[in-house]
């Protein structure tokens, strides 16, 4: 299996790294593209198998022998991205699952995909249940809800709390700074939870999802606590995840879970949902 990676930053560096070391099954990085040429540079540098820098996406596109492209940039890269990949007749994987919040954006990829016969896969993230989640939506599910806790400095960037005036300086303890539905939580936090997206796809939708975002001084890693009620019963979730030392935004398991996702394209035994 041949992929191409859109997006050099730290979880693109994890999964270019996986892919070489052969800890992506049976998957070979053909392509890397960014939109700051120095980081893909930058990355093929650290690799020992050196894949081809692409100047523009439009070289992955018409290169017929890349069976995935994974998309680990942005939510914007999401958008600008995905209909071609699709189109080009590649599957495609999304890490900025938040782009898909835009109901007419996921309405359009959904439907490039079924179109052109290619799959889009989206792996479980920084987040544990996931599959519970899917299982139990199957019966009926009655709430969903989902408390991220991350220190104020992984927060700080959003222009959801600049325009809020909301001021994490110096904070001395949790504070909540956002409760709500997830569509406007992606919106809030675009690059810290994107969790949110994979678990209102996975169960009741971004209305119904509710997300509660609070920036706590008092913890080094992000905390995500899943909390589902429904017909077949009740669980939590608890994940404390190590971030990536470049961008505390992230967590190391949301990489990790992409490289998992690839090994399950090329395993003959896949266990769980």
């Amino acid at each position: 299996m041949k992929i191409a990676l859109i997006g050099c930053g730290a979880i693109g560096t994890v999964l270019a790294k996986a892919v070489g070391e052969g800890r992506a099954g049976d998957a070979k990085l053909g392509w890397v593209y960014d939109l700051k040429p120095k980081k893909s540079e930058a990355l093929v540098r650290k690799l020992r198998l050196k894949p081809k820098i692409a100047k523009s996406a439009s070289e992955i596109y018409a290169d017929e022998t890349v069976d995935l492209v994974i998309e680990a940039a942005s939510q914007l890269a999401v958008e600008q991205y995905s209909l071609d990949v699709l189109s080009s007749g590649k599957d495609l994987m999304v890490m900025s699952v938040g782009a898909f919040a835009d109901e007419n954006l996921r309405k359009s990829v959904w439907r490039a995909a079924e179109q052109n016969g290619r799959r889009v896969y989206i792996p479980s993230g920084a987040v544990l249940g996931i599959d519970g989640v899917k299982a139990a939506e199957l019966g009926k599910i009655h709430g969903v809800i989902l408390t991220t806790r991350k220190p104020p400095a992984a927060l700080a960037y959003s222009d959801y709390l600049r325009e809020r005036r909301i001021n994490l300086k110096g904070l001395k303890k949790p504070k909540i700074v956002f409760d709500g539905p997830a569509r406007k939580a992606v919106k809030a936090f675009p690059a810290s939870v994107n969790v949110a997206a994979t678990l209102s796809l996975a169960g009741i939708g971004f209305d119904r999802t509710r997300v509660r975002v609070i920036a706590d001084p008092t913890i080094k890693r992000n905390v995500h606590e899943i909390r589902v009620k429904g017909k077949s019963g009740e669980f939590v979730t608890d994940a404390k995840n190590v971030p990536f030392p470049e961008t505390r935004r992230t967590s190391y398991l949301a990489a990790l879970s992409a490289i998992r996702t690839l090994r399950n394209l090329s395993e003959t035994i896949r266990v769980g949902t």
